[in-house]
């Protein structure tokens, strides 16, 4: 298996942009926090969060490429099939057969809206807010636009409610705010 220090060097290989970056350690935050609470193996889950936007710049943000880059990376490099079906699963590339797959595709979108709540806040720290902050943002239609609802929502699949799947995420990332420069 591969580890997450490998997962790194190869997320800072394949992404120069700073900010996508950060976007996926808050992922692999957020998956390692999902599989602790949920009684799954945060290593693998985190390996998945980390290493699930690899291709993004490659692919040039296409939507039809996106993961399949990332799948033969992967691939040829013996990562487990679960960690490969869950990057596909977060793009809607495969569909959400387990919790991993379920937690990666709620998380993704997820994470930038925290983020964003965490930048209008006085403060601008993401130690400074919390799940109910993050919730009267959620409910703002017009707020983090590109934070796809319906797919955060679908962590009532995991058997989490909203502000629980919230907090747990909200506490990952405050737990790596340095990293995120929050």
């Amino acid at each position: 298996m591969m580890t997450r220090q490998d997962a790194l060097a190869l997320v800072q290989t394949h992404l120069k942009n700073k900010n996508l970056v950060k976007h996926c350690l808050a992922v692999e935050a957020c998956m390692r926090g999902l599989a602790a609470r949920l009684g799954f193996d945060p290593e693998t889950w985190g390996l998945a969060g980390l290493v699930h936007d690899l291709d993004y710049e490659l692919t040039g943000m296409s939507a039809e490429l996106h993961t399949v880059e990332t799948a033969k990376i992967l691939e040829g490099l013996g990562y487990d099939p679960a960690i490969i079906h869950a990057v596909q699963a977060h793009a809607g590339k495969a569909p959400c057969e387990s919790p991993m797959d379920t937690a990666i595709y709620a998380a993704d979108p997820l994470t930038g809206l925290i983020v964003a709540a965490a930048l209008m806040h006085p403060t601008k720290k993401i130690e400074n807010i919390d799940v109910a902050f993050v919730l009267r943002r959620y409910k703002e239609k017009s707020f983090a636009k590109g934070a796809r609802r319906e797919d955060i929502e679908t962590c009532r699949n995991l058997g989490l409610e909203l502000d629980a799947f919230i907090g747990v995420c909200l506490a990952a990332m405050q737990g790596i705010s340095t990293e995120l420069g929050l």
